[in-house]
């Protein structure tokens, strides 16, 4: 049997795995997304052109290949549906699950609320409706996307629960919508879904006993896994590879290659401990170069260092087989960069993550900058201080860079 090759990110989201997913489809029949929601944004480039994906798998940019939005993801119908529109017709290699749970637009009103009530306390969730979708389902009150074939009776269940927590609602400030609106929204979203709800674990089953090529794609990144990342500052779902298995109906021994996607500093979007955070010029430096600002939410976000020990730990938990390393280009014309290769610790010098990360600090090492890496596409052609760089992380983390992309464009990347 052939086994589903796995793109994971491993630090702390936005390391580039779009560009990578879009890139490695071409040798695959199927891609897979399995957790997170439209919280997660992948942007690709092609000739010029670009694309932001929240919920579609990053294959979808490819005519030949099928796509799958397994059960792990919370959909918002909304958000898909626009996204589905950009594309002239995806019916037939589009496929969403039917255990896949539903986020509608309480859930983004209940996250909102919550999150202005935490104030200096929030978490700095997008406000997406994310964590109450994966609340919902954990308390057993969720509903899912094969519910929208029913939508008169989702409607009145829908209701019942509006009802049920009505004093929630009101203590926060939520309004639940009417009957006659919300029976005519679900009515819409299953006139444009209903083609595309299916049992995708059955079809995924099928496909690898048929021996075809299936990549799985997650979001966010390991250190915003629920379980494994810097609680609270985390997502609410598991980032981590083996999450992949939960939200796609498949077992661990259907695990083939593990990608690691790795960004050649580091980047974080919203509050929580961030070790090689840079506040200086260098850190602004970093983020107008790379141009850090969310697919999708448009935030800032806040730049520095490579961090080894992170990545190293990350990469345990997801059993990386390779490296991507994406946006080497960013750091041209630097004249020195660093990398974390150790934590100063209560008092001590560790090279592990500890449960409370806010209190490391971390210990660099200083690496000569070069010229110029933009659009190299050959691994020899790379400016020697690019190469040591590369080969530092290398040392570090243990693991081989395989890819190293040195712009936004698909063609731009080395494969070593």
């Amino acid at each position: 049997m052939r086994k589903a090759d796995l793109v994971v990110g491993v630090q702390w989201g936005d390391e580039g795995k779009g560009k990578i997913v879009d890139m490695l489809s071409l040798d695959y029949d199927y891609v897979c997304r399995s957790q997170g929601g439209h919280n997660a944004g992948h942007t690709i480039w092609v000739d010029g052109v670009k694309y932001a994906l929240h919920l579609m798998p990053s294959g979808i940019l490819h005519n030949n290949i099928i796509n799958i939005i397994g059960n792990g993801v919370v959909v918002n119908p909304e958000v898909l549906i626009a996204e589905i529109a950009q594309f002239d017709n995806v019916e037939g290699r589009l496929f969403i699950s039917d255990r896949a749970h539903l986020n509608l637009s309480h859930h983004a009103l209940f996250d909102q609320a919550k999150e202005r009530l935490k104030g200096s306390k929030a978490i700095g969730t997008t406000g997406k409706g994310i964590g109450p979708s994966y609340a919902d389902k954990i308390s057993r009150t969720g509903h899912r996307v094969g519910e929208l074939l029913e939508p008169e009776n989702l409607c009145e269940t829908l209701m019942e629960d509006f009802e049920i927590n009505k004093p929630i609602f009101d203590a926060i400030g939520v309004k639940a919508p009417e009957h006659d609106m919300l029976l005519a929204e679900l009515k819409r979203y299953k006139q444009a879904l209903e083609p595309f709800i299916a049992n995708t674990t059955r079809i995924l089953w099928k496909a690898m006993d048929e021996g075809k090529r299936i990549l799985l794609e997650g979001a966010q990144g390991t250190l915003l896994d629920i379980d494994h990342g810097t609680y609270p500052y985390v997502t609410s779902s598991n980032t981590v590879a083996a999450g992949a298995c939960t939200g796609l109906g498949l077992n661990p021994k259907e695990i083939g290659e593990v990608y690691g996607i790795i960004k050649a500093y580091t980047t974080r979007v919203g509050f929580g401990p961030f070790p090689t955070e840079d506040k200086s010029q260098a850190g602004d430096d970093l983020c107008e170069i790379g141009k850090e600002f969310g697919t999708t939410t448009g935030r800032r976000r806040r730049t520095g260092w490579f961090d080894a020990v992170s990545v190293k730990y990350a990469s345990r938990l997801d059993a990386v087989d390779k490296f991507a390393l994406m946006k080497l280009d960013v750091l041209d014309g630097f004249d020195q960069i660093k990398i974390c290769k150790a934590y100063q610790y209560k008092g001590e010098t560790i090279d592990y993550v500890p449960t409370d990360l806010e209190n490391v600090a971390p210990i660099y090492e200083i690496l000569p900058g070069w010229d110029k890496t933009v659009g190299i596409k050959n691994y020899d052609e790379l400016p020697e201080n690019a190469k040591k760089y590369i080969q530092r992380i290398e040392e570090l983390t243990g693991i081989k860079v395989a890819l190293i992309s040195t712009s936004p464009e698909r063609s731009d990347t080395i494969v070593r």
